[in-house]
């Protein structure tokens, strides 16, 4: 039976989101039980993550949420935190090319997991690459939000202690560095990659090594632009 070509990329492009499923999940119940705690339910936790949609920024709020409102301390935070999507973006404008009226809703929700798995995994044959790409990110973006809502949904009844919960998102970014580096075209990409960050942690500490390890990268993949797309 013939399928929709909708449908067919809703099909191919599910599998390649079951690892940012997992991490989504419980990262995002933790977040809804975080939200709980400080007296913000389901509803400010699910707008939270529907409208912002960004973790890493959305778990720092919680302490702008709880104290009095500085909105010059809230942007540059938010720009600090988020800065390394100005990188995702310039790398992703090639691949939304020609995309017409999907690129807002690519752009809105792409993130860490899903910028990784969308360099990583190809376009199957036989799936448009517009569609495949809408649902690898749209299902990104469901799991967040409805992992946010159980946790908030449920907060008050589970009672277990959630410390080291947000490892399950190092975990992710290993195994997507693992498949990426199965590839023979992205091994190249990811060796320089891991480098950057190495020297970049060397150079500038923990603290502020992921703007300058996304520049050494940025520079490094621009320079070599045309051997690593050949």
């Amino acid at each position: 039976m013939n399928t929709s070509p909708r449908l067919r990329a809703l099909r191919a492009a599910f599998p390649h989101t079951v690892p940012v499923l997992t991490g989504y999940l419980v990262l995002g119940i933790a977040y809804g039980l975080l939200m709980q705690t400080k007296g913000y339910g389901p509803l400010w936790s699910g707008l939270m993550s529907a409208i912002a949609f960004g973790g890493s920024m959305q778990y720092a709020a919680i302490a702008l949420l709880t104290t009095v409102f500085d909105p010059l301390q809230a942007f540059l935070l938010s720009l600090m935190v988020n800065a390394r999507h100005l990188f995702y973006g310039v790398s992703m404008l090639q691949k939304y090319a020609g995309l017409g009226a999907l690129r807002p809703f690519l752009i809105y929700w792409l993130t860490d997991e899903t910028f990784s798995v969308l360099c990583t995994v190809k376009v199957p044959e036989g799936v448009e690459r517009g569609p495949f790409y809408f649902w690898v990110s749209f299902l990104d973006y469901c799991y967040w939000v409805g992992g946010t809502l159980i946790g908030g949904l449920f907060g008050s009844l589970l009672t277990f202690n959630t410390t080291g919960m947000d490892f399950a998102l190092t975990a992710l970014f290993v195994v997507l560095f693992i498949e990426q580096l199965k590839g023979r075209q992205q091994r190249i990409s990811g060796v320089i990659g891991l480098v950057c960050t190495v020297i970049a942690l060397a150079v500038f500490g923990a603290d502020r090594m992921v703007i300058a390890a996304m520049v050494l990268i940025l520079v490094c993949l621009l320079a070599g632009r045309r051997k690593l797309c050949t």
